[in-house]
């Protein structure tokens, strides 16, 4: 179940990350709404994020969930922000990916 949580707590940091995003195309009273937007999902992220390291090891939990958080925002930055798609930009990408799910399978935890 923690696992679950840490996952749902890398995505919040995606949804913070492109809530930053979202500021530097806005202004006024939409800006402050995206600001609004980030401090709500860094909450929610540091919350779940403490919750799974209860069970997990700090060091496979912190580094799933940032390794989900820098996954996402990259991706993101992609489809939604234009951010350059090259060859070497995807090839390393999936090897963060792969990172992430080899800490899952060297876990010894629940």
């Amino acid at each position: 179940m923690n696992w679950i949580i840490l996952i749902i707590a890398g995505l919040f940091e995606v949804a913070f990350a492109s809530c930053l995003g979202k500021t530097k195309e806005t202004t006024g009273n939409e800006m402050y709404m995206w600001y609004g937007g980030f401090l709500a999902c860094l909450t929610v992220s540091m919350l779940l994020l403490m919750k799974a390291t209860q069970t997990l090891p700090i060091g496979t939990a912190y580094a799933v969930w940032t390794g989900i958080g820098a996954v996402g925002t990259a991706i993101m930055g992609i489809l939604v922000f234009k951010d350059p798609a090259s060859f070497w930009r995807i090839f390393f990408l999936f090897t963060l990916i792969g990172s992430i799910i080899g800490l899952k399978a060297v876990s010894h935890e629940a």
